[in-house]
């Protein structure tokens, strides 16, 4: 089956809605999502948007804090860009209907709140749901939309590219790499789809499924990273992976986020015994950078030996933590923690990737009409550690940025016939009967990216890990083209490649840099990598 259409999405997320809805008004448009689609790390998030609205903050002070985070590698013409773009799409999401947690007597003030890293109030949110009120909004607008169609359990497999229509002898011309749309497996028919399209954007979000510990819904397999690369696209930053300090301890919470604006509100990091432990770290103390917090809270366990530490946030009062933080009360409590009184058992897990498919400052690769917004493009917003809650800001800034610049790309483009792509040829594809193959692959995987590219890193856990990762690469090659494809061996195929591009961007980088601390380079290298590490194929 072949679906022919002017834009090309791939994730539903708050970037790939945002750019769908402003591309729709200058051409059709399909949305590619693997699961359902409200199903994605914007649905998870909570905190909320960092931008600046109030008379004490100022577009310096938001620029200042998100150069100190990102700790010598943010860019920062990118990030003067996004922050002084971010109040009028914020404003744009009010318009749609988004409704923002609010104060005063007439509710008409942005109730701002502060997280780690951020000198002033500056996250508009949405009590402790942000995401999921932005996805609800989102969703609504796209449907009401005729120009934009959904497609439900779909899942990307590969990019169709001039260079593989060439060896197929369908296009002659080698000057450029260019991107004509996907194949794209309908996981409920399990049949292979043709999307052609004359501009492919990646929203496919992060790949914190990588590691065993994460904050990340189970869809984020590192797939629009993985399938970009495979197709060409430049690749930066795979070391910076960023790990949240405070994921929900206990044996029955999966994937459970205690919210960074705990921390913001005055929660405390004490140990088992209630002794607070973070000023012999930072300054900032609680309030300090993510990375900083995580290996703090790592170095505690290792120290002591306990599987977690605690967030106390009783001292507040029991009616402002449960109208400030409703979600995480209410949760916490079927776990039979009461956050009004007890404190939170937490431990860091992989949250973020800021590294990506590396994109100019509009969101376009260095492949002709393909762009990547969100999580998966590494923009140069985040350097070595992404300040909290820039991630949804720098998505809705991406979107319409990269929607205004495709529909003029598009526009030039019109009038060309889109080339003829061959459908999908399974060859001598079985169906499997060794699924054992992919769940011991995978779990392998997470437990050696845990254990040996985790928070802290040696070159030798390192060197480890990169011989691992190419003896099952080998194991997945070979599985790949001897069995039909499912859902399972695609993210498996993906996660693999991912781990290697981490592992591998952690051994070219000889110094230790905000989210990347290796033992063997305890120092920061200002003359020789205080630049970003790029690959591809």
């Amino acid at each position: 089956m072949e679906i022919v259409t002017d834009y090309l999405v791939i994730g539903s997320g708050i970037a790939g809605l945002s750019f769908a809805l402003q591309a729709a008004k200058t051409g059709t448009v399909a949305v590619v999502t693997k699961k359902e689609k409200a199903e994605g790390s914007t649905n998870y998030a909570q905190g909320g948007i960092a931008s600046v609205f109030s008379q004490d903050d100022s577009f310096e002070m938001h620029i200042k804090d998100t150069l100190e985070s990102g700790d010598g590698l943010c860019h920062e013409d990118i990030v003067r860009i996004v922050v002084e773009e971010g109040p009028a799409r914020v404003q744009e999401l009010i318009a749609m209907g988004v409704q923002f947690t609010r104060r005063g007597e007439t509710q008409d003030v942005l109730d701002l709140g502060r997280e780690g890293g951020h000198s002033k109030r500056r996250i508009v949110h949405t009590k402790d749901l942000t995401g999921r009120e932005v996805e609800r909004i989102l969703l609504e607008r796209a449907a009401e939309d005729d120009h934009i169609q959904i497609y439900e359990n779909h899942m990307a497999i590969d990019l169709i590219t001039k260079s593989k229509l060439i060896r197929r002898g369908i296009i002659r011309s080698e000057r450029s790499e260019t991107c004509w749309g996907a194949y794209v497996l309908d996981i409920d028919h399990a049949e292979i789809m043709t999307f052609l399209a004359r501009i492919t954007v990646m929203s496919t979000g992060g790949a914190g499924k990588v590691y065993r510990y994460t904050s990340n819904p189970d869809i984020a397999t590192g797939d629009g990273v993985a399938i970009g690369y495979r197709a060409g696209a430049k690749v930066a930053n795979m070391e910076f992976v960023q790990f949240h300090p405070t994921c929900l301890y206990h044996p029955l919470a999966k994937n459970f986020l205690i919210s960074e604006a705990v921390r913001g509100e005055g929660g405390l990091l004490i140990d088992r015994k209630g002794n607070r432990f973070m000023e012999k770290y930072h300054p900032l103390k609680d309030l300090a950078f993510r990375d900083i917090v995580a290996r703090s809270i790592d170095m505690e366990l290792k120290k002591s030996g306990d599987e977690c530490v605690y967030l106390d946030i009783s001292h507040r009062g029991a009616a402002f933590v449960t109208d400030t933080f409703p979600h995480i009360y209410k949760t916490c409590l079927k776990y039979q923690i009461d956050i009004t009184k007890d404190p939170i058992p937490v431990v860091p897990a992989a949250h973020y990737m800021c590294g990506g498919l590396l994109t100019a400052p509009y969101g376009k690769t260095n492949l002709d009409q393909l762009y990547a917004i969100g999580e998966v493009a590494s923009t140069g917003l985040h350097g070595a550690n992404r300040l909290a809650s820039n991630s949804l800001l720098e998505a809705l800034v991406f979107a319409r940025r990269a929607a205004l610049r495709s529909a003029d790309e598009l526009a030039a483009k019109k009038d060309e016939p889109l080339p003829k792509a061959p459908q999908w040829d399974p060859g001598s594809a079985t169906d499997s009967e060794e699924m054992v193959v992919v769940s011991h692959n995978w779990d392998e995987i997470r437990r050696f990216m845990w254990n040996y590219v985790g928070i802290v890193r040696t070159n030798k856990r390192l060197t480890r890990a990169r011989t691992r990762i190419e003896n099952i690469q080998e194991e997945i090659k070979e599985y790949y083209w001897d069995f039909l494809v499912t859902q399972d061996l695609l993210e498996l195929r993906n996660i693999a490649l991912v781990a290697q591009l981490i592992i591998n961007c952690a051994l070219l980088r000889k110094e230790s840099r905000g989210l990347h601390f290796n033992l063997d380079y305890p120092s920061k290298d200002n003359i020789h990598w205080r630049q970003d590490t790029i690959v591809w194929i």
